[in-house]
């Protein structure tokens, strides 16, 4: 049987010209980069090579680029790192109800430590309104936080307008753009953000590599400290090989971007076209401002674990809500912060596509899926009309 993937929002596999870079750095090219003789000396040259490979990609200056080992950490940096660096100046921080756990949660401690969190409403489609942004403005804000896409439902926020906002008042704005970064164009000039999360293997680099852009001039508390690496503001001997790993995924995914997008986008629609046809099934997010690869629904009646399991007996891999919760049997917060009803909320389903799946194998899920959704509403008590299902179809985006 063969096996489709469609899960590559979680994460995706490594490029083999990304392994051939790093491959000597496990060996010969062992170095520790504090080392002032040769071999430490090659391996910070690599270093300060995938610096500005990686900077590259988001047009960053090099030294605006901080390695962290992944992407989690560099919203926890970015988070806590800004709030504690400005609190003489106020404490109160923004952040949208559509973020990751590692943002919200971070808000939460921040919270506990005695600042003032706002959580951003977001519409239907999930986009946080600027205006709503700028009334819940006090004198006391010096942080926003605003995820560029969201990987639960692929919407693509109003970054611009929403710094516009923040910097009326010299609000310093972070994003989460894990799921942005080497998956459409993204310039921190362009945006105008003061910090910008990112992970390596989002765009087919290694696990255990992150960077955070923190424009120059900003201030920032370490989140770790112990030594001068990362000129001195993230402490620790440097995962050198998947450092070089970034940068080589950086490199190839700058070079291939447009070519990227041009097929995913078209494959993306069949798939949302082809389901728009089949009762109750409703699309999340919005329907052109998302995510190339990205395709999320809410199917009525029946549970996302069960569509997930039915879907791997056919050899097909996709995900029910974020890779971070999925294991959690309860209904999105993302999705509930969208208006859906828990119920609704719970059948929801993504399917994210990569530059490995063919166009038969869009074939092969669109055939099958409908299949899926007839055999376990069959046997839903839900759909026979059982129990107390909440509805709310109508929350969700109007089928196409």
């Amino acid at each position: 049987m063969k096996k489709l993937y469609f899960d590559h929002v979680a994460t995706n596999p490594l490029r083999a010209e990304v392994l051939e870079a790093m491959m000597p750095y496990f060996t010969e090219e062992f170095g520790n980069p504090l080392s002032v003789y040769e071999y430490g000396m090659r391996a910070k040259n690599a270093i300060e090579d995938a610096r500005a490979k990686v900077g590259g990609l988001v047009n960053a200056k090099p030294a605006e680029i901080i390695f962290t080992a992944n992407g989690a950490e560099a919203n926890n940096f970015a988070l806590r790192g800004i709030a504690l660096a400005r609190q003489q100046e106020g404490k109160h921080i923004m952040v949208s109800r559509m973020e990751h756990h590692s943002i919200l949660n971070s808000a939460r401690f921040l919270e506990k430590s005695g600042f003032a969190v706002t959580y951003l409403p977001v519409d239907k489609q999930g986009f946080v309104d600027p205006d709503v942004v700028r009334k819940s403005i006090t004198r006391e804000t010096t942080l926003i936080s605003v995820i560029h896409a969201s990987s639960e439902v692929g919407t693509i926020e109003p970054l611009k307008e929403i710094v516009a906002v923040a910097k009326e008042k010299n609000i310093t704005v972070h994003t989460d753009a894990v799921a942005t970064a080497g998956n459409i164009p993204v310039d921190v000039r362009d945006l105008g953000v003061d910090l910008l999360s990112m992970a390596a293997h989002q765009f087919y680099g290694p696990k255990g590599a992150g960077a955070l852009f923190v424009k120059q001039g900003t201030r920032i508390v370490p989140l770790i400290y112990g030594g001068i690496q990362e000129s001195g503001r993230r402490a620790g001997t440097e995962n050198v090989p998947a450092i070089v790993g970034m940068g080589k995924a950086a490199e190839i995914t700058q070079a291939e971007l447009a070519g990227r997008m041009s097929y995913l986008k078209p494959q993306r629609d069949r798939i949302i076209n082809a389901l728009a046809g089949v009762d109750n099934v409703y699309l999340t997010g919005d329907r052109e401002k998302r995510l190339p690869g990205h395709v999320s629904f809410c199917v009525e009646f029946i549970e996302g674990e069960a569509m997930l399991l039915l879907l791997a007996a056919k050899g097909i891999f996709a995900a029910s809500g974020s890779a971070c919760s999925s294991k959690a049997l309860k209904a999105s917060p993302v999705l509930l912060s969208m208006g859906i009803p828990s119920g609704l909320a719970q059948g929801s389903i993504v399917f994210t596509l990569g530059t490995g799946n063919a166009v038969e194998d869009v074939d092969h899920l669109i055939r099958e899926f409908p299949a899926v959704i007839k055999r376990l509403r069959e046997i839903s008590p839900y759909a026979q009309g059982w129990g107390d299902r909440e509805g709310g179809g109508e929350a969700c985006t109007v089928k196409e």
